[in-house]
């Protein structure tokens, strides 16, 4: 299953974002450190189910299916918070970091209103800027890797010129650990303007920050963005940077559990929630309620969590959903479940990859796939679309 780290200095709402996206009960509280141990648990990401389109009633096995929305699960792992100097050891750092590692996207929780210092003690609104979190933590990540290869750096260059070797390799092999692909090395080594030979200390953090760009992207989610304090602090960041999603993780958490007491009828990534006519609120519950209505559903459109998981999964890793079948007459399996998988995978895929994510006997016995919407028979190097749905002939 997919990987997310859900990252950030403590006390900015990683939990809260955590627990709001998978209705989990990781110890959320307002003192750094809350979280020692990596929470892991189930969230979703959504994209719109072509059973709606095809007049049909869907059997999910490895998803659900609500209203024409499949629902995809990844793992989301909330961590130790992190503080300046972790890559030394400070705080929980190297415990921290060692987590990430299997994580193929950071979810960068900072609080956009300002009220916690860089150590993520609680402070006056306003009067720490969060910019400074979403570098720090680039930094620190940067950092870690480069002491991986910092101690060896020498002694391996040597080696690569001495004995020929492809040092992309060399580099995938020292920090084969992180979870980073080779691809996403050689990617980064052309993005350099000097050759490996000439890296000083700059050049090769030079390096370890684009490959981290590459291998391991970051979603910023501006959390607290209902806080008066975060609406300036939101738009300097998004003027900044490209991947910035305003968030209220708390009111995510409290629009989950009145709809599951009953009380509201809402799904994550709504824009509102409706109030049933036999409503048993409170007036404290209504007041808390219209709130969140107010100054985050309509001001962003959401409360961001949802759409923060789906733009991590579908933009930055550049993921598209696509459903095997077996008969592609019926958009069944062979138990008769209609579109009963929905599979996560890379952009540019071919069907062949499409087998290999299946399972690797189906992926070694390909022949070819066939298109089923289009009821075609398609080759090995056919690219696949968002929403195919496709049948693996195998030998």
């Amino acid at each position: 299953m997919l990987q997310i780290a859900v990252t950030g200095k403590p006390n900015v709402g990683k939990s809260s974002f955590f627990n709001s996206a998978t209705l989990s009960e990781a110890e959320v509280a307002g003192y750094p450190f809350t979280t020692i141990d990596a929470n892991k648990a189930v969230a979703h990401v959504d994209t719109k189910c072509p059973c709606k389109e095809l007049e049909l009633v869907c059997s999910p096995k490895n998803s659900q299916c609500e209203s024409g929305r499949r629902l995809i699960p990844v793992e989301l792992i909330d961590v130790a918070g992190l503080v300046p100097g972790a890559h030394e050891g400070r705080g929980l750092g190297n415990k921290f970091l060692d987590e990430l590692r299997q994580a193929r996207v950071f979810i960068h929780v900072i609080d956009a209103s300002g009220s916690t210092d860089e150590e993520g003690r609680p402070v006056d609104a306003g009067s720490h800027d969060p910019l400074e979190d979403v570098e720090f933590l680039e930094n620190e990540i940067t950092m870690w890797m480069y002491a991986i290869l910092e101690r060896n750096w020498e002694r391996l260059v040597r080696k690569a010129m001495s004995e020929r070797l492809d040092m992309a390799k060399v580099i995938y092999e020292q920090l084969s650990g992180t979870g980073i692909r080779l691809e996403d090395i050689i990617e980064a080594r052309r993005a350099m303007e000097t050759d490996y030979t000439d890296w000083e200390k700059e050049e090769l953090i030079g390096f370890l920050d684009k490959l981290l760009k590459i291998a391991k992207p970051m979603l910023i989610v501006a959390n607290k963005a209902d806080l008066p304090s975060a609406a300036e602090n939101i738009k300097r960041l998004q003027e900044k940077y490209d991947n910035v999603i305003p968030a209220s993780a708390e009111s995510e958490l409290a629009l989950n559990r009145a709809a599951q007491a009953g009380l509201i009828k809402y799904q994550s990534g709504e824009d509102d929630f409706e109030i049933p006519e036999s409503n048993k609120l409170t007036d404290n519950q209504k007041k808390a309620l219209e709130y969140i209505r107010e100054h985050v559903l309509k001001v962003y459109g959401g409360t961001g969590v949802q759409k923060a998981l789906n733009k991590a999964v579908f933009e930055l890793l550049d993921m598209i959903v696509v459903y095997p079948v077996e008969d592609e007459h019926k958009f069944c399996d062979q138990k008769g479940n209609i579109l009963p998988d929905a599979l996560l995978v890379s952009r540019g895929s071919k069907p062949r990859d499409m087998a290999y994510v299946i399972h690797t006997d189906i992926g070694e016995k390909f022949l070819h796939a066939v298109d089923a919407r289009k009821n075609m028979r398609v080759g090995s190097d056919h690219e696949l679309e968002d929403g195919d749905i496709i049948s693996i002939i195998t030998r």
